[in-house]
């Protein structure tokens, strides 16, 4: 079974040092060409097909994730 899921990161919060992208195992997470109101380049799924809701992302970033979620596909 397939697990489909989604990162959702708060935009404004997102400091684009990265760490979240490089952690991500199946390349899902980016950063933004555009910036937030901060002028951080924010993480978004730029992948969300590859997204098997790891959550390794969130172990390394320095601010916390909003939301995972995912579910299983039969």
């Amino acid at each position: 079974a397939k697990v489909i899921g989604a990162v959702v990161v708060d935009n404004e919060e997102c400091k684009g040092c990265g760490l979240c992208v490089e952690a991500c195992p199946h390349d899902v997470l980016r950063l933004n060409r555009e910036v937030n109101s901060r002028g951080y380049h924010y993480s978004y799924m730029e992948n969300p097909d590859n997204c098997i809701v790891a959550r390794i992302a969130a172990l390394f970033a320095p601010i916390p994730v909003s939301q995972f979620t995912g579910r299983r596909l039969n």
